[in-house]
């Protein structure tokens, strides 16, 4: 992998991660088109680009990473649960889905879902909740079943959690946040596995290659969970399904 691969890789993933769009199935194309192997000189990029991924949510929300938050952490880590049992549990299993048609069809079923919900579930003149702090233990629970779907390729980690956020009363832009901060137990555990699997391959790494994924990551990352909360403020996420379809589509014609 050399310096443009990596910036390249390193804006995807920091764009992705928290959209309800699947940062593996964009990864899986760019590494298709940039005819990047899975060596051990990419899985350690891997780690460091999940790790910018953890650092900018930790710096968008640094307020909440106190004791005074400790009520919402529990939520938080409640929800994690149930994709930490699961995952754990049924890893080879789950390694097994992992084929470029599942990835699309995901991604199609994922956007037709939000499109239903959308359509037949969001009423504007209904109240939801606009604060993560105020989400209930059951409603943080639900939230982390949903999750579980995040487990098959192309799902999306951040549109299985919105979905389920959705479903039981929280507003776009707070689904989105809680989305967010679920990641930060999730993203930390498959990055600390995937550390301590892969570290030895640091060693094979051209340090500037990771150096330059991590900042370019973290960077774009940063600025993605910024700018959508602000799109969520006035838009839906009709868009985001209707760009799955398409995304979904296009994949089964490239690859099938």
């Amino acid at each position: 992998m050399d310096i443009f691969q990596s910036i390249i890789l390193g804006i995807i993933e920091g764009f992705t991660e928290f959209l309800p769009i699947s940062s593996t199935g964009h990864l899986i194309v760019a590494s298709h088109f940039l005819n990047i192997d899975q060596t051990s000189v990419t899985k350690a990029y891997e780690v460091i680009i999940q790790f910018a991924a953890i650092l900018a949510v930790i710096l968008n929300y640094r307020e909440k990473f106190t004791i005074k938050k400790i009520d919402l952490w529990t939520k938080v880590f409640l929800a994690f649960i149930p994709i930490g049992a699961i995952g754990f549990l049924f890893s080879h299993q789950i390694k097994e889905l992992f084929s470029i048609n599942v990835v699309a069809i995901m991604f199609i079923v994922g956007g037709i879902v939000f499109l239903i919900v959308e359509k037949f579930f969001i009423k504007e003149d209904k109240v939801y909740i606009d604060n993560v702090e105020d989400i209930s233990l059951k409603q943080s629970m639900i939230i982390g079943f949903a999750q579980i779907f995040a487990l098959i390729p192309g799902t999306s980690r951040a549109g299985s959690t919105i979905i389920g956020a959705l479903l039981v009363g929280l507003n776009r832009k707070a689904s989105a946040e809680f989305s967010f901060l679920l990641a930060f137990p999730v993203m930390s555990a498959v990055t600390g596995y995937d550390l301590l699997k892969h570290y030895h391959e640091f060693s094979d790494a051209n340090l500037m290659v990771l150096a330059v994924g991590f900042v370019v990551a973290f960077f774009i990352a940063y600025l993605t969970i910024k700018l959508f909360l602000k799109f969520l403020e006035r838009f839906t996420f009709v868009a985001f399904g209707i760009y799955r379809i398409i995304f979904g589509v296009v994949l089964l014609l490239l690859f099938s």
